[in-house]
């Protein structure tokens, strides 16, 4: 299987730092929610019409996205 690196337009953080900018301004730690940080520096991505979450991790300095893992809510659900 190949490793493929995900690039992000510069634009693309600038809207996600509004964004929570925004949020942050409505209500204490809305922003960080809406940044989708759920432990430490790991981050959930929900996938519309399936029960998945992307788990991933982004280090800004390298410009780099890693996907950690592929997660069912389905069949494994969180609680």
């Amino acid at each position: 299987m190949k490793n493929y690196a995900i690039i992000f337009s510069p634009v693309t953080f600038d809207d996600i730092e509004k964004a929570c900018e925004y949020y942050e301004k409505k209500q204490t730690g809305l922003g960080k929610r809406f940044a989708t940080v759920r432990y430490d520096d790991i981050r959930c991505a929900g996938i519309k019409k399936f029960p998945y979450l992307v788990h991933y991790h982004i280090n800004e300095d390298e410009q780099l996205v890693t996907i950690l893992s592929v997660y069912s809510t389905y069949k494994l659900p969180l609680w």
